[in-house]
Protein backbone atom coordinates (compact mmCIF):
# COMPACT_ATOMS: atom_id res chain seq x y z
CA UNK A 1 0.00 0.00 0.00
CA UNK A 2 1.38 3.32 -0.99
CA UNK A 3 0.46 6.66 1.16
CA UNK A 4 0.54 10.05 0.52
CA UNK A 5 0.83 13.03 2.96
CA UNK A 6 0.29 16.53 0.26
CA UNK A 7 1.00 18.88 1.94
CA UNK A 8 -1.10 22.01 0.33
CA UNK A 9 -0.65 25.64 0.80
CA UNK A 10 0.65 29.33 -0.34
CA UNK A 11 3.50 29.59 1.96
CA UNK A 12 4.20 33.39 1.18
CA UNK A 13 0.36 34.39 3.22
CA UNK A 14 1.40 33.02 6.36
CA UNK A 15 -1.05 30.55 7.87
CA UNK A 16 -2.13 29.41 4.39
CA UNK A 17 1.20 27.62 4.13
CA UNK A 18 0.07 25.38 6.85
CA UNK A 19 -0.31 22.29 4.85
CA UNK A 20 3.23 22.55 3.50
CA UNK A 21 4.89 23.94 6.21
CA UNK A 22 2.82 20.87 8.64
CA UNK A 23 3.75 18.42 5.75
CA UNK A 24 7.86 19.55 5.98
CA UNK A 25 7.87 19.49 9.87
CA UNK A 26 6.51 15.72 10.13
CA UNK A 27 8.51 14.65 7.34
CA UNK A 28 11.87 15.93 9.17
CA UNK A 29 10.82 15.82 12.80
CA UNK A 30 10.04 11.81 12.19
CA UNK A 31 10.94 8.68 10.51
CA UNK A 32 7.99 6.25 9.66
CA UNK A 33 7.93 2.51 8.85
CA UNK A 34 6.02 0.05 7.86
CA UNK A 35 6.10 -3.93 7.32
CA UNK A 36 4.88 -3.35 3.84
CA UNK A 37 3.28 -0.04 3.01
CA UNK A 38 5.14 2.95 2.05
CA UNK A 39 4.58 6.48 2.59
CA UNK A 40 5.81 9.80 0.68
CA UNK A 41 5.76 13.17 1.63
CA UNK A 42 5.16 15.71 -0.50
CA UNK A 43 4.59 19.51 -0.93
CA UNK A 44 2.30 20.41 -3.73
CA UNK A 45 2.03 24.09 -3.07
CA UNK A 46 -0.51 25.98 -5.44
CA UNK A 47 0.05 23.50 -7.96
CA UNK A 48 -3.42 21.98 -7.45
CA UNK A 49 -4.25 19.98 -11.19
CA UNK A 50 -0.72 19.30 -12.16
CA UNK A 51 -0.45 16.92 -8.92
CA UNK A 52 -2.77 14.89 -10.57
CA UNK A 53 -0.25 12.61 -11.85
CA UNK A 54 1.56 12.26 -8.52
CA UNK A 55 -2.22 11.69 -6.63
CA UNK A 56 -2.78 8.74 -8.68
CA UNK A 57 0.58 6.85 -8.03
CA UNK A 58 -1.17 6.44 -4.53
CA UNK A 59 -3.39 4.14 -2.75
CA UNK A 60 -3.99 6.29 0.40
CA UNK A 61 -3.65 10.22 0.68
CA UNK A 62 -3.77 12.58 3.57
CA UNK A 63 -4.22 16.26 2.36
CA UNK A 64 -3.14 19.07 4.69
CA UNK A 65 -5.08 22.51 3.70
CA UNK A 66 -6.39 24.72 4.97
CA UNK A 67 -10.40 25.60 4.92
CA UNK A 68 -13.24 27.84 6.07
CA UNK A 69 -16.32 25.90 7.89
CA UNK A 70 -19.59 27.54 8.90
CA UNK A 71 -19.41 28.45 12.58
CA UNK A 72 -15.33 27.96 12.74
CA UNK A 73 -12.71 30.00 13.94
CA UNK A 74 -9.41 30.39 13.76
CA UNK A 75 -7.24 27.42 14.87
CA UNK A 76 -10.25 24.85 14.43
CA UNK A 77 -9.23 21.48 13.57
CA UNK A 78 -11.04 19.39 10.65
CA UNK A 79 -10.53 15.48 10.10
CA UNK A 80 -12.87 13.68 7.78
CA UNK A 81 -12.64 11.28 4.75
CA UNK A 82 -12.98 13.13 1.58
CA UNK A 83 -16.34 11.01 0.61
CA UNK A 84 -17.61 12.55 3.75
CA UNK A 85 -17.01 16.21 3.39
CA UNK A 86 -19.15 17.83 6.21
CA UNK A 87 -21.78 20.72 4.50
CA UNK A 88 -20.46 23.21 6.69
CA UNK A 89 -16.97 23.06 4.94
CA UNK A 90 -15.77 25.08 1.97
CA UNK A 91 -12.56 25.04 0.09
CA UNK A 92 -12.41 29.04 -0.50
CA UNK A 93 -10.87 31.73 0.74
CA UNK A 94 -7.33 31.35 -1.62
CA UNK A 95 -6.54 30.73 -4.74
CA UNK A 96 -5.01 27.42 -4.22
CA UNK A 97 -8.19 26.11 -2.53
CA UNK A 98 -11.04 25.77 -5.37
CA UNK A 99 -8.30 24.71 -7.56
CA UNK A 100 -7.53 21.71 -4.74
CA UNK A 101 -11.03 20.95 -4.75
CA UNK A 102 -12.05 20.87 -8.34
CA UNK A 103 -8.52 18.85 -8.81
CA UNK A 104 -9.74 16.07 -6.47
CA UNK A 105 -13.37 15.69 -8.04
CA UNK A 106 -11.53 15.59 -11.37
CA UNK A 107 -9.71 12.89 -10.41
CA UNK A 108 -12.61 10.98 -8.52
CA UNK A 109 -14.40 11.32 -12.05
CA UNK A 110 -11.80 9.56 -14.09
CA UNK A 111 -12.00 6.95 -10.89
CA UNK A 112 -8.52 7.00 -10.18
CA UNK A 113 -8.74 9.12 -6.82
CA UNK A 114 -6.72 7.13 -3.97
CA UNK A 115 -8.84 6.77 -0.38
CA UNK A 116 -8.31 10.22 0.70
CA UNK A 117 -8.49 11.58 4.63
CA UNK A 118 -8.84 15.44 5.04
CA UNK A 119 -6.92 16.66 7.32
CA UNK A 120 -7.34 20.73 7.62
CA UNK A 121 -7.31 24.13 9.15
CA UNK A 122 -9.38 27.46 9.92
CA UNK A 123 -6.14 29.88 8.90
CA UNK A 124 -6.20 33.58 10.22
CA UNK A 125 -6.83 35.03 6.31
CA UNK A 126 -4.34 38.75 5.38
CA UNK A 127 -3.79 40.53 2.76
CA UNK A 128 0.00 41.53 2.38
CA UNK A 129 2.81 38.75 2.05
CA UNK A 130 4.15 37.02 4.86
CA UNK A 131 5.78 34.18 6.33
CA UNK A 132 4.62 34.92 9.84
CA UNK A 133 2.07 32.54 11.77
CA UNK A 134 -0.56 32.66 14.15
CA UNK A 135 -0.46 32.16 17.65
CA UNK A 136 -4.08 29.93 16.66
CA UNK A 137 -2.47 28.15 13.68
CA UNK A 138 0.63 27.08 15.54
CA UNK A 139 -1.66 25.78 18.31
CA UNK A 140 -3.71 24.06 16.07
CA UNK A 141 -0.65 22.45 14.40
CA UNK A 142 -0.12 20.18 17.14
CA UNK A 143 -3.32 19.19 17.53
CA UNK A 144 -3.45 18.53 13.44
CA UNK A 145 0.40 16.23 14.51
CA UNK A 146 -1.03 14.06 16.79
CA UNK A 147 -4.47 13.48 14.66
CA UNK A 148 -1.90 12.69 11.73
CA UNK A 149 0.25 10.47 13.82
CA UNK A 150 -2.54 8.48 15.15
CA UNK A 151 -4.09 7.61 12.14
CA UNK A 152 -0.65 6.83 10.55
CA UNK A 153 -0.37 4.06 13.48
CA UNK A 154 -3.61 2.98 13.23
CA UNK A 155 -3.02 2.03 9.39
CA UNK A 156 0.40 0.25 10.97
CA UNK A 157 3.00 2.84 11.17
CA UNK A 158 5.90 2.96 13.37
CA UNK A 159 7.40 5.95 14.00
CA UNK A 160 10.04 7.45 15.74
CA UNK A 161 10.68 11.15 16.82
CA UNK A 162 14.35 12.19 15.58
CA UNK A 163 14.20 16.06 15.18
CA UNK A 164 12.54 19.19 16.63
CA UNK A 165 12.36 21.17 14.44
CA UNK A 166 9.38 24.03 15.09
CA UNK A 167 6.49 25.30 12.33
CA UNK A 168 7.74 28.63 12.86
CA UNK A 169 10.91 27.99 12.06
CA UNK A 170 10.27 25.81 8.90
CA UNK A 171 7.75 28.57 7.75
CA UNK A 172 10.42 31.56 8.36
CA UNK A 173 12.92 29.96 6.14
CA UNK A 174 9.91 27.81 3.79
CA UNK A 175 11.42 29.55 0.35
CA UNK A 176 15.39 28.64 0.93
CA UNK A 177 15.90 25.84 -1.12
CA UNK A 178 16.70 22.16 1.25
Amino acid sequence: MKFLVLGIGNIMFADEGLGVHLCKQIQKNYNFSHPTSSIDFVDGGTLALQLSTIIVQYDKMIVLDCIDADDSKIGDVFFFPYEAMPKKIHWSGSAHEVEMLQTLQYIELLGDLPQTQILACIPKRIEEMSFELSDEIVKAAKIMVKILLDFLSKEGFSYEKIADYSLRELAQNSYKID
